[in-house]
């Protein structure tokens, strides 16, 4: 079994500190952001970045559901790692700043794949499908936070 990435980024127009504050407001805005692979959003403990407990449904590919619940935790400050309970899978968000009133937002998901054959397009294949479902994500926070 191997270790399996995928990491997409993108600079957005907003402060640093409103586009972390829109990731880490996981009982307002944080729900909004998410696409249509996402649903049975519910946050099942804390709402506001570390200490969050939040669980939902991703429907990474037509036959592949995660059922992901996440807890949450701030290691450094513009950092949100997602520690999925259910699996291997951590998903660690980072906020920087890239110039004067711009921040670039980095999303970085890891887990341990399959072995052999399935492995091999597991690490060939997911990380493009999740890089989508990703730039998603972005693009939404970005609508909210360039507002």
């Amino acid at each position: 079994m191997a270790q399996v990435e995928a990491t997409t980024q993108r600079e957005i127009a907003a402060s640093p500190e409103s586009v972390f504050a829109a990731l880490a407001d996981y009982a307002g805005t944080r729900q909004r952001l998410l696409p249509e692979q996402y649903s049975e959003y519910e946050v099942r403990e804390g709402g506001s970045g570390s200490g969050t407990l939040v669980h939902w449904r991703l429907q990474a590919t037509e036959k592949r559901v995660r059922d992901c619940l996440l807890a949450v935790t701030e290691p450094t400050p513009g950092q949100l790692v997602e520690s999925d309970r259910n699996s291997t899978m951590v998903t660690t968000w980072t906020v920087t700043p890239a110039g004067e009133g711009r921040a670039k937002a980095v999303v970085t998901s890891t887990w341990t794949g399959a072995g052999g054959i399935g492995g091999f397009f597991e690490r060939t294949f997911a990380p493009k499908g999740l890089n989508r479902i990703h730039d998603a994500v972005l693009a939404r926070l970005a609508a909210e936070t360039e507002k």
